[in-house]
């Protein structure tokens, strides 16, 4: 993930690894960016990201300046290749292309239970089983160890530290002018600098309903769908690529959005 164009808003260290606990950073592009490419969530599906940007790398509209990839979150679970997701987004984007991943509300539950499973054990349920699988661990395997440090230790060995570190680092928004890239959504009773990282990676209404409250275009997953949806103030891209096949990309520029 490149951040050395961006800077940190409302508080952070984007560089400094973290606890899923605490508060993630959020950025804001520190120049204007003629193109932003935003992509849905991927969910374990490593062919159709691999796919995704290289659509983006072909895009034959020509702009000035480098392509920024916004992935909007949720990289793991449901899909079958959840590791191997992992290990080709914490590795440099191909084509020279910048990228910025943010954290979506499974990525963040997958590090929490990292971490103790015991407590997080609803993200078997979420789709954490698949992802585990990716690893080599199989559901057995957690029940036969049986204690919570077993089961750490366990969890632990099988998932590389580097990918732990790099859902720690994810930032959960974007800013790009009035564009706002996130997860989940917005509280519409919030200003943006008051928004939690609840709020930003867990949200569906009020915001699918009322949109962000505040005068910005928020470009948002979480909410499946099989095809883009779009509300006051809101354009929606998660298209259930685990399900659908289809992992979709959404070029803004210029104050105009189109599906690539």
């Amino acid at each position: 993930m490149v951040l050395g164009r961006f800077r940190n808003i409302f508080g952070g260290d984007s560089g400094e690894a973290r606890a899923p606990a605490h508060r993630r950073s959020r950025l804001r592009v520190a120049e204007p960016h003629p193109v932003v490419y935003a992509v849905g969530d991927v969910h374990g599906c490593l062919d159709e990201l691999k796919a995704a940007e290289e659509r983006i790398a072909a895009d034959p509209v020509r702009f000035d300046g480098p392509k920024l990839i916004v992935h909007l979150g949720d990289y793991v679970d449901r899909g079958p290749n959840s590791a191997g997701v992992i290990e080709y987004l914490a590795n440099p984007p191909p084509h020279g292309i910048e990228r910025v991943c943010l954290c979506g509300n499974h990525d963040d539950v997958m590090a929490a239970f990292v971490r103790d499973p015991v407590a997080n054990e609803n993200w078997l349920a979420m789709g954490g089983e698949t992802t585990l699988k990716s690893y080599g661990i199989e559901r057995h395997m957690l029940a036969r160890v049986g204690r919570r440090e077993g089961i750490r230790e366990l969890v632990a060995s099988a998932i590389p530290s580097r990918h732990l570190a790099f859902i720690d680092q994810l930032p959960v928004c974007l800013q790009v002018g009035q564009v706002v890239y996130v997860h989940a959504g917005l509280d519409p009773a919030r200003s943006l600098e008051d928004q939690t990282d609840q709020d930003m990676m867990w949200i569906r209404e009020p915001f699918l309903s009322s949109g962000p409250g505040i005068p910005v275009t928020v470009v948002h997953g979480h909410t499946p769908s099989t095809d883009i949806t779009t509300g006051p103030g809101r354009i929606g891209i998660d298209t259930a690529a685990c399900v659908t096949g289809k992992l979709s990309v959404l070029r803004v520029s210029g104050g105009v959005f189109t599906l690539l």
